[in-house]
């Protein structure tokens, strides 16, 4: 999966919790989210000085899908989402899960949906055809 692809993925499963996200996707949606958060944080600082306007409207509008995502990445690794309330723990929480993110999904289906690279690499065979 590629970056625009990656893109496209989380936003129409904006508020999708079930199934899973290969590991490309994941990465992929977390790195748009960190441009948009910079980006809207530099256009604040020029625009609107000291108040975050355009950063948390950003937040606001991709806080749902950031966490659907992690939890879809989280059943890829065969682990429920509630695993993303390590988060909260400071430090080791957010290593525990990044841990858990970078970890390669279960191979074959699992308890929460088929492989998403095995279906991803049928999709690219089937194009190619």
């Amino acid at each position: 999966m590629d970056f625009a692809q990656a893109i496209r993925t989380g936003l129409n499963k904006y508020a999708t919790f079930t199934g899973r996200a290969q590991r490309s996707e994941y990465w992929y949606f977390f790195l748009f989210l960190m441009i948009t958060n910079i980006v809207a944080s530099v256009l604040d600082s020029v625009i609107f000085g000291d108040i975050p306007v355009l950063y948390l409207i950003a937040t606001l509008a991709l806080i749902i899908p950031s966490i659907a995502a992690g939890v879809r990445r989280l059943h890829d690794t065969d682990k429920s989402g509630w695993w993303l309330l390590l988060g909260f723990i400071p430090l080791v929480g957010a290593i525990v899960l990044i841990v858990f993110f970078c970890q390669r999904g279960t191979v074959g289906p699992n308890q929460f949906g088929p492989d998403p690279l095995q279906a991803s690499i049928a999709n690219a065979h089937m194009a190619r055809a």
